[in-house]
Order: structure tokens, then C-alpha cells, then sequence
């Protein structure tokens, strides 16, 4: 718990709130508003057991969210997560929510054998970078990331 927020494994039960953040969360990064399909995407992933989603909640209810993907380092012959999504509603901001997400997520994949966590964020986003740095992140400079689109939707 920090300052007020708590954190927990999300599931099924917790649907309805989460498809609210996720929706945020989409878009924070311009997409459309589309709740049906963030409630089916969650859901999807929750019921496939392909992600790991965190939930946080204060006294008024859920602030926030991180989603992990199990992933693997081929070099390392290990597990890795990829920390996918992180969002704190902008009400709930400034609280510590996103940190106390990033710990969960953290002291998790590490409870779990995984070497490494490993998240993007936009160019942009220096206010969600302030909050990874100070939290320990490091910001990779031996490496580019590329991307090749294959369907669009």
C-alpha cells in the first residue's frame, strides 16, 4: 500500500473497471473510445491467462493499472515480462499509484524468475518517464526498437 493506494492481481470480477482504465489508457495514446472492445480484449487475455494484470484502488475505487506479458531472453535462457500498460486515471495522479504499480509489477516477475521487466513509452511521455527513473528504470541506449506492420485493423 502507498499513500493510500492498493494493489492486486486483477480478474474477471473486475472487469467493468478495468475496461474504463484500459479505455483511458488507449486513449492517452490517440486511439478511439471503444469500451466494448477494451472489455473484450481484457477479458480475452484474462480468460487465456496471457497476461498478468494489476489493479489499483483507492477509497473511491480503481485508479489505475499495469499489464504484463511473460516473455523470454533467447541470450539469457530466461523469463522476462514485458510491461505493457501502465495508467493511473489523470484524477489520480500524483498520488503514487503508478509507482506503487511499477513495485507490484516489479517484486511479481521477480517472484516469478524473471530476470529482466522491459517497457516503451513515448518519446514524449516525460512525465511517465520521470516516474520509471526515479523508480530505478534505466533507459536503454545499446539498443533501437523497430517495428514492421503487418495487419491493420
Amino acid at each position: 500500500m502507498a499513500g493510500g493506494v492498493q494493489i492486486r492481481r486483477a480478474t474477471l470480477a473486475d472487469l467493468d473497471a478495468l475496461a474504463v482504465l484500459f479505455d483511458g489508457y488507449r486513449q492517452f495514446y490517440r486511439q478511439a473510445p471503444d469500451l466494448d472492445g477494451a472489455r473484450t480484449f481484457l477479458s480475452d487475455r484474462l480468460t487465456k491467462a496471457e497476461s498478468v494484470v494489476f489493479l489499483a484502488s483507492d477509497d473511491v475505487g480503481a485508479v489505475g493499472f499495469t499489464q504484463l506479458y511473460p516473455s523470454f531472453t533467447s541470450a539469457g535462457m530466461a523469463r522476462t515480462f514485458i510491461l505493457n500498460d501502465l495508467f493511473v486515471a489523470p484524477e489520480a495522479r500524483g498520488q503514487g499509484a503508478g509507482s506503487a504499480l511499477l513495485r507490484h509489477a516489479a517484486e511479481f516477475a521477480r517472484n516469478e524468475g524473471s530476470v529482466r521487466l522491459t517497457l516503451s513509452t513515448a518519446v514524449d511521455n516525460r512525465t511517465a518517464q520521470a516516474v520509471y527513473e526515479r523508480e530505478g528504470w534505466q533507459r536503454d541506449e545499446a539498443f533501437l526498437t523497430y517495428q514492421l506492420a503487418l495487419l491493420t485493423k
